[in-house]
């Protein structure tokens, strides 16, 4: 039976719960086009029981709609009903109300919140169908005339109109609006302490925002050590990576690195990045990076970069690289390490997709791709160059508990000659884990880095290491496959992130031995 199909309840405690489901059953079944549908009787056959009679009639299955082409666009009926005219729509007489909701919520994201709308004239069109006119009273359209920041008032503007794509002027809509305030939870330096809210008065609509600055620095280093094949002693190495953030309250970045190794190596690195420049969605990054090998060669790496923020995931660079090298050898004893000068020209493009939940994974993709062209200049040679790179990462997560891990960091350099102080560096906790430090020397690499993570709790996860190399060096005609194994863990603490790694590095022709572990820790604390 019909009224058997829809369900309905057979017990009440009392006489009005029952009037109440015998109305809720009434509208379930006008919704299913039992439109003429009328209730006979209701008689109290005993105590306890009571018998209710309804009459079913004929049932509708489609209702022509008509509707004003000035309130409600045509394009917009075609994307959601399959069957539209001039001035009506066809639908189920059970699908209607859906599409009344989406009509209203398209009218909201217009700019009219307080929009209504009603069927009115319904009447039979055919044996099957009833047809009805669509009546919408709309009031004037609302816009954003004020944005208000509670908590956080020096938030830094240039991110609601940009970043959020938030702005006065804009229609009002609150789902939307809230949806893109969501979006605040990727800049770690504020977060949203409660959803936005509206006040509407005749004249104008006002937005609050209510926010908090948060904790942003960060402080990162790590200690590593191992076993010095020759001397049989224990050499360390390690780095600190200092990181400042939103500290004057315009979104900036400050970033500085130091880096030194038992191979007398020592890299300084410090950047600076500053978004939407004098309120435009153009920022701009600049670098400088020394890097010093024992009593050899030094090497200045000076960028400047320009960058436009597509949205909130996604970035597009573009800007010049300058190199200059000096040989510290008193006399020419490598003709391989020469002085040189070269300008690149550089176009790089970002994305970044986050896990919010996750504090000890927060970011789920990284894709970073960068080319430049340039020339080199030497005492005695001018050499066109080409560069690139492409940097990834990607957690799969299995379920709560279980989660892989890979990352692939590739970069090359094109040259007809190459020099010893111009080739790429790579090895250690950030590259092919189980190798020293940037001890490696590449004209290209590739390293793919794998972990198997069990998390077990929020704040514990241990996982283990797997990563492979390949890379060639033109200079010396060397073609190598390396590979690492390991494992490691990694605790949320009160100060930040900490993560111990043991791992064995080998070459493709040797046998693993465990004097050539590394044994690396490092912490990312926030302050």
């Amino acid at each position: 039976m019909t009224i058997d199909s829809i369900g309905y309840k057979k017990s009440f405690p009392n006489y009005k719960s029952l009037q109440d489901e015998l109305n809720a059953l009434n509208l379930k079944l006008q919704k299913a086009g039992y439109i003429e549908l009328k209730s006979v009787s209701i008689s109290q056959q005993n105590d306890s029981t009571y018998r209710a009679s309804l009459s079913l009639k004929k049932k509708f299955y489609t209702i022509y709609i008509y509707f004003n082409k000035n309130t409600i666009s045509k394009s917009f009926l075609e994307g959601i009903v399959d069957h539209v005219n001039s001035d009506y729509f066809v639908t189920t007489i059970q699908d209607s109300e859906a599409i009344l909701n989406l009509i209203n919520s398209k009218l909201s994201e217009d700019g009219q919140p307080f929009a209504s709308q009603r069927l009115e004239n319904i009447k039979k069109k055919d044996n099957n169908s009833l047809q009805a006119t669509l009546s919408i009273s709309t009031h004037a359209t609302r816009t954003i005339d004020h944005i208000v920041i509670k908590g956080y008032e020096k938030f830094p503007r240039s991110f609601l109109k940009h970043f959020l794509k938030l702005k006065q002027g804009d229609s009002f809509d609150l789902n939307s609006i809230k949806k893109k305030a969501q979006d605040l939870i990727t800049l770690n330096f504020v977060s949203q302490l409660k959803t936005p809210e509206v006040l509407f008065t005749d004249k104008a609509t006002s937005l609050y925002l209510y926010l908090e600055k948060n904790k942003s620095n960060s402080f990162d280093g790590f200690l590593g050590f191992g076993t010095n094949e020759v001397s049989n002693k224990i050499e360390f190495n390690g780095y600190l990576n200092l990181k400042l953030t939103n500290n004057l309250n315009y979104g900036e970045t400050i970033k500085i690195i130091y880096k030194s190794d038992a191979s007398e190596q020592k890299t300084f690195q410090a950047n600076i990045n500053i978004p939407y420049l004098f309120g435009s969605a153009i920022g701009t990054e600049l670098a400088l990076n020394i890097f010093k090998k024992d009593s050899t060669f030094t090497t200045i790496n000076q960028s400047a970069d320009l960058y436009y923020q597509i949205n909130k995931n996604q970035r597009l660079f573009s800007g010049i690289n300058a190199v200059q090298s000096n040989n510290l050898l008193n006399t020419n004893q490598s003709a391989f390490v020469q002085d040189y000068e070269a300008i690149f020209y550089n176009i790089k493009y970002e994305l970044i997709k986050y896990q919010y939940y996750n504090k000890l994974f927060p970011i789920n993709f990284i894709l970073e791709s960068k080319v430049g062209i340039g020339t080199r200049k030497g005492s005695s040679l001018k050499e066109k160059q080409s560069i690139y790179s492409l940097g990834t990462h990607k957690i799969f997560n299995l379920n709560n508990t279980n989660s892989f891990y890979v990352k692939l960091n590739t970069a090359g350099i094109n040259s007809d000659n190459y020099l010893n102080n111009e080739l790429l560096r790579f090895g250690g906790i950030n590259s092919i884990r189980g190798f020293e430090e940037q001890s490696l020397l590449a004209s290209f690499y590739s390293v793919l880095n794998t972990e198997y993570r069990y998390t077990l709790s929020p704040s514990i996860y241990i996982h283990s290491i797997v990563d492979a190399a390949y890379f060639e060096n033109e200079l010396t005609n060397i073609r190598e496959k390396l590979f690492g194994f390991g494992l490691g863990i990694g605790l949320l603490t009160k100060a930040g992130v900490l993560r111990l790694n043991y791992a064995a590095g080998k070459s493709e022709s040797q046998k693993f031995k465990l004097s050539n572990s590394k044994f690396h820790i490092s912490l990312n604390a926030n302050f």
